[in-house]
């Protein structure tokens, strides 16, 4: 059952989840971006229903995350492609598999999944860093401030910071 609309909310968070959708659209992306672009190897991969999967498909689609692409005409068979769009959201994938690794959710075998960096096959991992300098930042030193696009409902919520 699809949730209510984030439509019109002053939240980029929001915003974004309206785009992907759900918890089965952020598995497609995963999938898209390790190369899987057929319909059925989505499939297999998620074990989602083709239900779900079309709906989640079309969903992607018309949010601009992917394209569909003609690759067989007779009959007639598309292949999904992650846009500049779509490849943006793949930080949101990155940062569920770091967060699913150091809670060791896949279980004492370890990671199911590295990341490298393909030029010299070194690990990565996704930091926060101050935007000017490069400099590391830790989450528990975050402060969320006002931003130029803030409504009264965004500054309603930052009066509530435990500073």
């Amino acid at each position: 059952m699809r949730s209510k609309s984030f439509d019109g909310m002053a939240c980029s968070i929001a915003g974004a989840l309206e785009a992907i959708g759900d918890r089965w659209a952020v598995l497609i992306l995963r999938d898209l971006s390790f190369g899987l672009s057929k319909y059925e190897d989505l499939r297999r991969s998620t074990g989602v229903t083709n239900a779900t999967l079309s709906d989640r498909l079309k969903h992607l689609e018309e949010n601009g995350l992917i394209e569909r692409r003609l690759y067989q005409d007779n009959p007639e068979r598309y292949e999904y492609i992650l846009t500049r769009k779509g490849w943006d959201t793949i930080i949101v994938t990155q940062a569920l598999a770091q967060i699913g690794d150091k809670w060791a959710v896949s279980g004492d075998a370890g990671p199911p999944l590295k990341f490298v960096n393909r030029k010299n096959g070194r690990a990565v991992k996704l930091a926060l860093v101050e935007r000017e300098t490069g400099n590391p930042v830790r989450t528990s030193d975050i402060l969320p401030e006002e931003g130029p696009g803030a409504d009264d409902l965004v500054r309603w919520r930052l009066t509530h910071l435990k500073i």
